[in-house]
């Protein structure tokens, strides 16, 4: 039993310095690449609120769009959709008007 004593306390002397330096190893890594993460942080901070702002700005011109597009369709639907009849009469009686009018021709 005292060989695996002395074996146990000279694998803990040998695996120490090295979990140390892992632990060491941890600590330091973030904290030389701290002000990078930082400095990565606010650039993401500038870039996100300038591309929100302008992805709104979008949206709303595209929901202007939208709704000038809207009403359009709707303006085509409701008035000029049931006054066809009546425009396209109009339409053959302005042609009959021009075919039976004499040509006028330049001097």
């Amino acid at each position: 039993m005292d060989v695996l004593g002395v074996l146990i306390g000279l694998a803990a002397l040998i695996a120490v310095p090295f979990v140390l330096m892992l632990v060491g190893l941890k600590v330091l890594f973030p904290l030389i690449f701290l002000p990078f993460k930082i400095f990565a942080g606010l650039l993401k901070a500038v870039f996100g609120l300038a591309a929100g702002l302008l992805g709104g700005l979008f949206g709303l011109v595209a929901g202007g769009v939208g709704l000038v597009v809207g009403l359009g369709v709707l303006l085509l639907v409701l008035v000029v959709l049931p006054l066809a009849p009546l425009l396209l009469l109009g339409a053959v009686v302005w042609l009959a008007l021009k075919a039976l009018s004499p040509a006028t021709r330049p001097v």
